[in-house]
């Protein structure tokens, strides 16, 4: 009998997660058994994934580059992966703009709910800030200084460094290219076989995918903050739930007009990857599985994921931009703003570099937000506001981060002729061997 799809065993998972985990609410000791016995296979599935994404990239990237063999070929793909990017976040935010205007999440917050959740939240909100505080004194060129590392050992022992991590895979590719080839041979084998080696590791992470959903989602719906603040915050979830849904029409759009695939193909191709981002809340969490998606299933040759994915793993924030804009109107709603059109457009802007520099901050989403918020003049407090309902939108918004990486690649590959038929024709039977 033929073994069930992994998108569905996936879904299963994070169905019979969700069910379970209201189950245990009913129970006192309900919180603590899922809290000590559920959520830890969670973490560890999470940790699993982290821990080859920093091996991921070195190999993948280091051989990507390696494989061009002409520095014009890395500027020209750089350069268009770059600009594709910075278009997408900027269609982004645009698009949370006008569906948090028209919507005005922020009319169903009573006085009494925002108290409530600023006195709930106010650590949090508090620790976000300074850490904002932080990035905005630190001077206009930090973010460069941030992108070289002083210790490539140093930099691949945080995931946090992956930008750092980008740069020396990168310059280190750059440099093989450079040299003879005879002499580059050894090396470059050395980091074919190391890629094929991680590979295979994620095939074996994937086969506990279920079970991982399954505990993640489960601590989720036992640790989440009372059903009437949900409620009340339930307009400005749909906002973004709304805008996060066009978003994913866009690149549907983009793909079916660039490449000529087929929606169904873009989206049973990459969901898998979409399922994971979706229950981890991370980028370069799933970025292994969208790596492989994306090159087995998508068509997109490895020249071009292994260079464009790591990058839009940590600059291209896509999801994270739009829920940017609309949680920093949604904020100013509340507090009984009313912000001109040029506010708004400093909103467009800020979020999209704002995008761009993320992940080269701690709590990268929120911290950022606070800048955010500070270039419009919205009361950074209001940050509190949100965080009931941040973690189960941080889930949603990921998956868009996730779907414009795979978009974009495909867009670039189709841009330099690296564009194909997919490797895996039944796209779930790579996971069933």
């Amino acid at each position: 009998m033929k073994k069930l799809a992994l998108h569905w065993q996936i879904l299963l998972g994070m169905i019979a997660g969700i069910l379970f985990g209201f189950l245990m609410t009913q129970f006192s000791w309900g919180k603590g058994f899922t809290a000590d016995w559920i959520k830890p296979f969670g973490t560890i599935f999470i940790n699993s994934l982290k821990l080859i994404a920093v091996p991921l990239i070195l190999a993948s990237l280091i051989k990507g580059v390696s494989d061009l063999k002409d520095i014009s070929k890395l500027s020209k793909m750089g350069g268009r992966t770059i600009i594709t990017y910075i278009i997408t976040t900027v269609i982004a935010v645009s698009i949370g703009l006008i569906v948090v205007n028209i919507v005005k999440p922020g009319a169903a917050i009573t006085e009494e709910t925002r108290s409530e959740l600023i006195a709930s939240y106010k650590g949090a909100a508090d620790s976000k800030i300074a850490d904002a505080e932080k990035q905005k004194n630190a001077g206009p060129l930090q973010a460069l200084v941030d992108l070289v590392p002083s210790n490539i050992f140093s930099a691949a022992s945080n995931n946090r460094n992956m930008l750092q991590v980008i740069f020396f895979a990168i310059f280190f590719g750059i440099g093989l290219i450079l040299i003879p080839e005879e002499k580059a041979k050894p090396v470059k084998d050395f980091f074919d076989g190391f890629n094929d080696v991680i590979l295979k590791l994620i095939d074996l992470i994937m086969l506990a995918a279920p079970y991982g959903v399954f505990a993640l989602l489960a601590a989720l719906v036992v640790e989440s903050p009372s059903a009437d603040l949900f409620a009340a915050l339930g307009m400005y979830g749909v906002s973004v739930l709304i805008g996060l849904a066009l978003m994913i029409g866009v690149y549907i759009l983009i793909v079916w007009f660039f490449t000529k695939k087929s929606p169904s193909f873009f989206i049973n191709g990459i969901s898998p990857a979409q399922l994971l981002a979706f229950s981890t809340s991370s980028s370069a969490a799933t970025l292994p599985v969208t790596m492989e998606r994306v090159e087995e299933h998508l068509g997109v040759e490895k020249e071009v994921t292994s260079f464009v994915l790591p990058i839009g793993a940590t600059i291209n924030m896509d999801g994270t931009s739009l829920y940017q804009a609309v949680a920093a109107v949604f904020i100013a709603q509340a507090f009984g703003m009313d912000l001109t059109l040029g506010a708004q457009l400093g909103i467009v802007a800020t979020a999209t570099l704002a995008s761009i520099g993320s992940a080269a901050v701690p709590g990268a989403g929120m911290v950022m937000l606070v800048i955010v918020l500070a270039q419009a003049g919205i009361p950074e407090a209001g940050l509190a506001l949100i965080f009931a309902v941040d973690r189960p939108l941080d889930m949603c918004r990921t998956t868009v981060n996730v779907t414009g990486d795979a978009a974009v690649s495909m867009m670039v590959a189709k841009s330099v002729g690296k564009l194909g038929d997919p490797k895996v024709k039944d796209w779930d039977d790579h996971y069933e061997g």
